[in-house]
């Protein structure tokens, strides 16, 4: 049994409970609360609009089961990894969901099982019933249900009172509900004596084996492999791998053991202080371990030898193995029972046949013994008659010898007939088991033409689907042809606008043209006005040297203090400072204006330099 159809099994009790009215159909709202949940707990992506889109085409009325398992497959199952999401919290969702309507414990606290241990039989249920809606379980899996719960309790299941129960009931023969299975167990007839917390052991004992796999568990002493000291673990067995634990509440994992087909386990010869001792050997260790007694070295060697074999056969559960090898058995018994039923009913047809051959066969025979005492009464006359018609005797007894010839050859004629009719008895069992043959053909072309159809309805309804998807693109295309014409349009009005631009801007760079023009010209003219004022001012300085020096009459005659006779001292050095300070205002003057022309040759040459890239872009875009 596959992942998904364990997980269906837990989901149609889900949906059955949301079906109140029992009309096989849910609303839509239940629907989204179930999907939403069955997403948390299988921890799936919710996708909130999935319910609403998958039933965009019907009503707002409720769903039945055959229109939500398309989205149930599509959304959810086949989104489903093993291994990604806890099976019992999905178990406990779908408990909690059908319990509260069709579980009915004893009020006043008389039940045997608790809930929690309730919702484990239902699991186990579930496990154990057939791969059929509605789901039930056979009297076979009941009974070894019921049995493995004893066996965990050390107690014989009282069969005598399971057999009186079921046939009480004529629809128990084909199967038995969960509920009806609970209130069985919850009625005390089959467990009587036993206290509540010996049946909760026992139900959670069975549940970790057959739901979790849990092949043996218990307490083992274990060899460390550093430090080579005995420590006493709690040990866990599944069929891919051996556990062990601090303790039994399995809080604290200290190690796992991975069991493959290449691993084996081996008795070892009692040493070291220990006894009963074994090992198992993986491909990269060999593990030692130590168990209580010889009996539970035993149990737990053949429980690891087990792992290891449905390991080596590719099986993952020892559990689904038995239950498939049980059902095959059963499928033999219920096909020997048939086919024994069937060679009764043929034998019974044969005999019903043989009497009536033996009762033609009676008649043939009376209508025999009747023609003798007719031919004997014949002869009788003929003796009477002898004296009185001596002369009719010869032409009598040659009518008698021709009567009886004539018998004679009616007897073979008739037995002619019979064994005409022997043929055509056989010709007619022939023909009918052609005619069965003719049945079974005919039944098996309806069942194909049933399955075509449904496939040709399932193909109509996905073509249907894709035509709507192709109107819908029609309509975004179309949407989108019309969004690209209005975009046209407005790049259209935006490359009149720039072409404007670009005139405008064409004209600016004329009338930059020019004003650079001009701006040359007065460039130039300040460069003359510039050489005719360091011209004019070499002048001057020239004639201030000649006036520094002045020449006079008569001989030279210096002055104690270096200067002129005729000129003071103090007017000579008052004249020479006022034409440093001229000159130097000369000078800066002549400075600034030669950085003022240097400052709009470079202004108009970066106006000149910005406008360009502007008027080549506007150029380039026009163009395009």
């Amino acid at each position: 049994m596959d992942l998904r159809a364990e997980l269906l099994k837990s989901i149609w009790y889900a949906f059955t409970a949301l079906d109140v009215e029992k009309s096989g159909k849910v609303s839509k709202s239940q629907l989204k609360v179930l999907s939403h949940n069955l997403y948390t707990v299988l921890h799936i992506p919710h996708d909130p609009v999935a319910l609403e889109e998958h039933f965009r085409d019907d009503d707002d009325g409720p769903v039945s089961s055959q229109g939500y398992m398309p989205y149930l497959n599509k959304y959810i199952l086949d989104k489903v990894e093993e291994g990604a999401f806890v099976k019992e919290d999905f178990d406990e969702l779908c408990w909690t969901l059908t319990a509260k309507k069709n579980y009915k414990p004893d009020r006043n606290g008389n039940s045997v099982v608790s809930h929690k241990d309730a919702f484990k039989l239902w699991c186990l249920f579930n496990f154990l019933s057939e791969d059929k809606y509605p789901l039930v379980m056979v009297p076979d899996e009941v009974e070894y249900l019921l049995k493995k719960v004893c066996t965990a309790m050390n107690v014989e299941l009282n069969c005598c009172e399971l057999d009186d129960h079921l046939s009480q009931d004529p629809q128990h023969q084909s199967g038995m509900t969960v509920w009806q299975f609970l209130d069985l167990v919850n009625s005390g007839k089959l467990l009587r004596g036993i206290e509540r917390e010996a049946v909760s052991m026992a139900v959670e004992e069975v549940y970790q084996e057959v739901i979790e796999d849990m092949l043996k568990q218990g307490y083992l002493w274990k060899k460390g492999q550093l430090r080579r000291n005995w420590s006493e673990r709690w040990f866990t067995l599944k069929p891919s791998a051996l556990s062990y634990y601090m303790s039994e509440e399995r809080k604290e994992k200290k190690g796992s053991i991975a069991l493959d087909k290449h691993c084996c386990v081996e008795v070892l010869p009692d040493r070291d202080g220990k006894r009963c001792m074994f090992c198992v050997k993986t491909s990269s260790r060999t593990y030692e371990m130590s168990a209580s007694d010889t009996k539970q070295r035993q149990e737990w060697t053949l429980a690891i030898q087990t792992a290891i074999r449905l390991q080596a056969e590719g099986k993952k559960s020892l559990h689904k193995d038995l239950k498939q090898k049980r059902r095959e058995q059963r499928e033999q018994r219920e096909r020997r029972k048939a086919a024994k039923e069937e060679e009764m009913q043929r034998l019974k047809q044969l005999q019903e046949e043989k009497e009536r051959k033996l009762q033609e066969l009676e008649l043939l025979k009376e209508a025999q013994r009747q023609a003798e005492l007719l031919l004997q009464e014949e002869e009788q006359r003929r003796r009477l008659q002898h004296e009185e018609m001596q002369r009719t005797l010869e032409i009598q007894l040659k009518e008698a010898e021709q009567a009886r010839a004539s018998m004679q050859a009616e007897m073979v004629l008739k037995e002619a007939e019979a064994e005409r009719q022997r043929k055509r008895i056989v010709e007619l069992e022939e023909m009918q088991e052609r005619l069965e043959e003719a049945l079974h053909q005919e039944v098996k072309a309806r069942q194909d033409e049933e399955s075509v159809r449904y496939a040709q309805a399932r193909l109509l309804a996905e073509e249907e689907e894709k035509l709507k998807e192709l109107m819908k693109l029609k309509e975004e295309q179309e949407e989108y042809i019309i969004q690209t014409q209005r975009e046209k349009q407005v790049l259209k009005q935006e490359m009149e606008n720039k072409s404007k631009y670009l005139e405008e801007a064409q004209k600016q760079l004329e009338e930059v043209r020019e004003n650079r023009q001009r701006v040359d010209q007065d460039v130039m003219a300040a460069q003359r006005k510039l050489r005719q004022a360091s011209t004019n001012v070499k002048h001057w300085n020239v004639q201030m040297n000649r006036l520094m020096h002045p020449i006079g009459p008569g001989e030279k005659r210096m002055t104690p203090c270096g200067g002129f006779p005729s000129i003071p001292p103090v007017l000579l050095t008052r004249r020479e400072s006022s034409l440093k300070l001229r000159q130097r205002l000369e000078d800066k003057n002549y400075d600034l204006e030669r950085e003022d022309s240097k400052k709009n040759v470079n202004n108009g040459e970066t106006r000149r330099l910005s406008l360009s890239p502007d008027m080549d872009t506007m150029a380039t875009e026009s163009s395009n």
